[in-house]
Parts: structure tokens; C-alpha cells; sequence
């Protein structure tokens, strides 16, 4: 990928994630409403609550939470401009952790009993998919041979031909990153937590706006490697990996609808059940028939 190409993904990034973010959580709201008997709010209420949340006093319980949560949105944004300039996957995966930590840390110095638990099963969920998170990174490597995102959806071969398990891996975290039941055990977009807003139940005003545009640019970040799986130098192939986005991301409304919060023991075994039988044993098969 050239300097202009990677110009241009980040530009697009830049400016289209946080529209085409904001109008997927405004679909999965107007969903998840019918899937519930419900008539839903419109697809742009996420723009609405975000300026709202812009216009509203700014109350803090201390100045570094609002640095910390800057910082988050800051490491989300770069990471999603690594990934779209076609860079290494395995450092995007490094700085997409960093980002979590920031928010993390933002949490526990609220020094609410309700933020610091909600920080501390973050950690967990932090446990329990980035194991997997990197055997996605290995797995196209041993593809491509080489980590970088440009090299993978420009290569000769779907990915997903010699990664099945490594997606079928990635899909089940994909849960635990889009916030969504039975996994939303940190903090929830919808009203069903016991925590109330979980780690960030001190955060409101422009904080609260900050982490919700992150929000959106890491919902298409996540995507981006849904799409990693399917496009390569096909041109049909950017087509059908935009469809098994949508598919995807139609799924985990319908788990999110479907399925009870579970317990963290429950998140953090099965994430490294499915990371060492999917995604491990595929990565044995690919080593030995390569």
C-alpha cells in the first residue's frame, strides 16, 4: 500500500468511522427495539444523545479522568488509522489494548465503588479475548507472511479458506468488544446492568460524548478485520466482505437479544476454550500442511 493509498484510508477513517459508527448503533437500537416488541427510537439517536451530551454542564469527580479518557479516544483513533493505512496488525492489536488500559485507569480514579468493579471485570474481559485477539494476528501471518493489514487484503487467497477457526475465534470475542450479552460484563449500551453504567457510571458531559464517539471509531475498526477475513485482490471480493460485516454485526444483535449476562468465570474460560480449540488447532493445521 502507498503513501497516497494510506493517505487517503486514514482521511476516510477519519471522518466516515464516527458517521458510519454512530448510524450502526442507531440501527442496532432500532433492532434490538422490534426484536423486543418495540417501535425503537429513530437510527439518529446516537447523534442526537451525542450532542446532548456536548451541550451538558461538565461535572467531574477529578481533572486526570478526563485526561485518561482523552487518551483513550486518542489510542482508539490512532489505532484505527494504523489499521486503515494498511499497517501491522499485530501493533494495532498493541495499541487498541493501550487504549483500553486508559479507560481502565479512568475508571478505578473515579473512586466509585461501581466504576472501579466495572474496571475490574474490563480487566477480565481484557483476559479473555486477547489471547485470541492475537492468534488473528499469527494466523495471517501464517498466511500472508507478513502482519501487515495491506498485504492481507490484497493477497492471492480468502483468508478465511485456511483461517476458519481462527474467524470462528475472532466472532465469538468480537461479543465481548461490541459490548454485547452474554458479555457485557464492564459496562452495557442498553439498560440491563446491575452495575448501572458499570465503569463508567462517574462519567457524564463531554467525557461521556468522548467515550461514545471511541465507541463508534473502534465498532469499524473491529469490522475492518471481520473484512480482512474475506476481501483480497477479487474485485468482487470488497463486496462480499461489506455483506458479511453487516452479517456479522446482525448476529451479535441477535446474541445481544437472545442470551442473559453471564458470570465472568463464564467469559474468561470459554473465551480461552474457544482461543485454544478454534483458533490454536487451526494454527497447528496451517503450520503442518504449509
Amino acid at each position: 500500500m502507498n503513501l497516497t493509498t494510506s493517505i487517503i484510508g486514514i482521511t476516510a477513517y477519519l471522518i466516515l468511522a464516527p458517521v458510519a459508527g454512530g448510524l450502526l448503533a442507531g440501527i442496532d437500537r432500532k433492532i434490538s427495539a422490534r426484536m423486543q416488541g418495540r417501535f425503537g427510537p429513530p437510527i439518529l439517536q446516537p447523534f442526537y444523545d451525542f450532542f446532548k451530551l456536548l451541550e451538558k454542564e461538565p461535572i467531574t469527580v477529578n481533572k486526570v479522568q478526563d485526561f485518561y479518557v482523552m487518551c483513550f479516544l486518542l489510542f482508539i483513533i490512532i489505532t484505527g488509522c494504523f489499521f486503515f493505512a494498511g499497517g501491522d496488525l499485530l501493533l494495532v492489536i498493541f495499541t487498541l489494548t493501550l487504549a483500553s488500559v486508559f479507560l481502565v485507569v479512568a475508571a478505578f480514579s473515579s473512586n466509585s465503588p461501581y466504576a472501579q468493579v466495572g474496571a475490574e471485570r474490563e480487566l477480565l474481559q481484557m483476559m479473555a479475548y486477547e489471547p485470541m485477539a492475537l492468534l488473528t494476528a499469527v494466523g495471517f501471518y501464517l498466511v500472508n507472511g507478513s502482519f501487515n493489514v495491506a498485504d492481507a487484503v490484497t493477497s492471492q487467497v480468502m483468508a478465511i479458506q485456511y483461517l476458519p477457526g481462527i474467524f470462528l475465534g475472532f466472532v465469538f470475542i468480537l461479543t465481548i468488544k461490541l459490548r454485547k450479552s452474554p458479555f457485557d460484563l464492564s459496562m452495557s449500551h442498553h439498560a440491563h446492568q446491575e452495575l448501572v453504567k458499570g465503569l463508567t457510571t462517574e462519567f457524564s458531559g463531554k467525557t461521556m460524548a468522548f467515550i461514545e464517539i471511541a465507541h463508534w471509531y473502534e465498532n469499524i475498526f473491529l469490522l475492518g478485520i471481520v473484512y480482512m477475513f474475506i476481501a483480497y485482490s477479487a474485485v468482487w471480493s470488497p463486496v462480499i466482505a461489506v455483506i458479511v460485516c453487516f452479517a456479522i454485526y446482525f448476529l451479535e444483535i441477535l446474541i445481544d437479544n437472545n442470551y442473559a449476562r453471564m458470570k465472568w468465570q463464564i467469559a474468561l474460560n470459554s473465551s480461552w476454550v474457544v482461543a485454544l480449540t478454534f483458533g490454536f488447532v487451526n494454527l497447528l493445521i496451517l503450520y503442518f500442511i504449509g
